[in-house]
């Protein structure tokens, strides 16, 4: 999952939020270095990205793409999942979109300190674009796949991938439904776990 799928997944515990975000960023058991409750957020976007890279419903909607992007299609998937949360975001949350965004990108700023070097360079950038508020648009779909593909040196041809979107927008759609009411399920189970071992050696 992308960026703003991790950060709902976080069930609206800001620091959890934080560490789902920044967490492939950290590597390793690196993840110690961090407040428990960020440790908390870094362990369940791995069980997430785990869950989902695993997940039937994810190949389907990879294999769709892999022909013409290769190892590049689970990534276009995310971006695509994304797309969908943010397109029916009034489904899953009681929270306005722009709000619910505009609380992270506060949360974020206030939390600049202990964020990885490589994401405190980028997120003036996201939060000046709004690229979590331009998912639920398929133009903002487009400056991200355009942004990704430039990082690749134009290898990955992402930019390109809108054309599938669009043409199977509807089985993409469906797919994701299906998945994230799944992987709803699987957040709440793991994120209790990860909670109760990282608090059981105080």
């Amino acid at each position: 999952m992308n960026y703003l799928a991790h950060i709902y997944l976080s069930e609206n515990d800001e620091k959890v939020a934080i560490g789902n975000f920044i967490s492939d960023s950290i590597r390793g058991k690196n993840y110690l270095n961090y407040p428990k409750e960020i440790q908390v957020g870094i362990l369940l976007h791995r069980e997430i990205d785990t869950f989902t890279d695993a997940h039937p419903i994810v190949r389907k909607s990879t294999k769709r793409l892999h022909k013409n992007y290769g190892h590049y299609a689970g990534v276009i998937v995310d971006v695509f999942y994304d797309h969908f949360l943010a397109k029916n975001w009034c489904h899953y949350s009681s929270v306005p979109l722009d709000e619910f965004i505009q609380n992270f990108y506060t949360s974020l700023t206030n939390h600049k300190t202990v964020l990885p070097k490589r994401i405190q360079e980028f997120m003036p950038y996201m939060i000046e674009s709004n690229w979590l508020l331009n998912y639920q648009y398929l133009d903002g779909i487009q400056m991200v796949l355009d942004g990704i593909n430039r990082r690749t040196n134009y290898r990955s041809k992402m930019n390109l991938a809108l054309t599938e979107l669009q043409e199977f927008y509807a089985e993409f759609e469906a797919e994701f439904t299906l998945f994230f009411k799944e992987l709803i399920k699987l957040t709440t189970l793991k994120h209790k776990e990860i909670r109760e071992k990282i608090y059981t050696f105080d």
